[in-house]
């Protein structure tokens, strides 16, 4: 039979798990997303790095920062489950994610839930829907309204004039094929075809065949695919093999396509980073970045990276309670000075987006994407 004073520590002990974290444990904060896709890997690695070097340097008060990673699939029905649970663990204080969008705004139901939320800090989704998620939800990314007319006017600067534009059927893929039509029309150029996919079509029969050949007959210069990366993978080859010689290009959705070969070689990618961004800061994190996993950081690395950053400031001045470290978010850049990401300043309007909205436009070259000539 078990002591008296042994169940009385057992008792104390459940009591104080359920408090938070105590002095000396690991501060733990969930990392969420679509751990296995080509985005997701470059987020959890960019994300491991940063933690990495808040420990090496002391860690949060002289306690160890620990990610809880839970991987959503992308898919926005698990996501809210994920969320659930990270939400639901006392231990963790806050959350970087989820990384794509409708994952990150199905997980925002969670998160903002006003009777215990906790901070959801996405380092990837772009959808301009993100903006009206809730008080409890932020980002680091730039919003879709970026991407799109950042593509639209650097290819209608360089002469191109009719584009068409495939894009995968949710949050994400509308938002960026939206913004990229209404972006090209002001500048004077013309979307003559905008055809929607799903994963399926991808995977069965002749894929986007059909559309690509409609599209090349109405003489486009430019094609925009506005999905992931493991889209394009599939959706480029049918490209090159029906010979057309105008320009790819893409969002951030299209990050880690430099790593799929010669596939991706020349390939327009808008982003908020790339590998030969100038500034002491960017180059020594991708040099740190290539020594932990010898292969040059994307943008998706680099906002995890930020992401984490930015929680880890949020920690040091705020503490661990989940209300006040969302309320120090809320004030970056207002009440409290902005944060020098190697992406660039972060501070955050009253929306949680970043209240700068830019981004450049890079190209594939030998398995990295640099910034493409002016």
């Amino acid at each position: 039979m078990k002591s008296p004073e042994w169940k009385r520590a057992v008792l104390l002990a459940v009591v104080t798990a359920a408090c938070g974290p105590r002095a000396g444990d690991d501060i733990q904060v969930g990392l969420a997303g679509s751990m296995g896709s080509t985005g997701g890997i470059a987020v959890r690695q960019g994300a491991n790095l940063a933690v990495e070097q808040i420990n090496a340097r002391g860690g949060i008060g002289g306690r160890r920062l620990a990610l809880v990673v839970k991987d959503d699939g992308g898919d926005p029905r698990k996501a809210i489950v994920v969320a659930g649970e990270l939400r639901d663990d006392p231990r963790v204080v806050a959350v970087v994610g989820h990384v794509n969008s409708a994952a990150t705004l199905a997980a925002a139901a969670v998160y903002n839930d006003p009777r215990h939320g906790v901070a959801e800090l996405s380092p990837t989704a772009s959808s301009p829907q993100v903006t009206q998620a809730g008080p409890w939800t932020f980002r680091v990314s730039p919003s879709d309204l970026a991407y799109g007319p950042a593509l639209a006017r650097w290819s209608r600067a360089r002469g191109q004039r009719r584009a068409a534009v495939l894009y995968v059927n949710d949050d994400y893929g509308r938002g960026v094929a939206t913004s990229f039509a209404e972006a090209f029309g002001r500048e004077g150029g013309q979307v003559v075809e905008a055809d929607p996919y799903l994963d399926e079509v991808l995977s069965t029969g002749t894929g986007v065949e059909p559309y690509v050949r409609r599209a090349m007959s109405r003489g486009i210069d430019v094609l925009l695919i506005a999905g992931t990366a493991a889209d394009a993978e599939k959706i480029l080859p049918v490209v090159r093999r029906l010979g057309f010689a105008g320009r790819v290009m893409g969002a951030d959705g299209l990050l880690g396509i430099e790593t799929h070969g010669a596939v991706g070689e020349g390939v327009f990618v808008a982003a908020a980073f790339f590998a030969d961004a100038p500034g002491a800061a960017a180059k020594a994190f991708v040099a740190d970045y290539r020594r932990a996993y010898r292969q040059p950081p994307n943008a998706d690395a680099a906002l995890a990276y930020d992401a984490v950053q930015v929680i880890g400031r949020a920690l040091a001045q705020a503490g661990t309670d989940r209300a006040r470290i969302r309320e120090y978010l809320e004030g970056i850049g207002t009440r409290s000075a902005a944060v020098e990401g190697v992406t660039g300043t972060i501070r955050f309007d009253r929306n949680g987006d970043l209240a700068r909205n830019e981004v450049a436009v890079g190209v594939v070259r030998g398995g990295t994407v640099v910034t493409a000539a002016r």
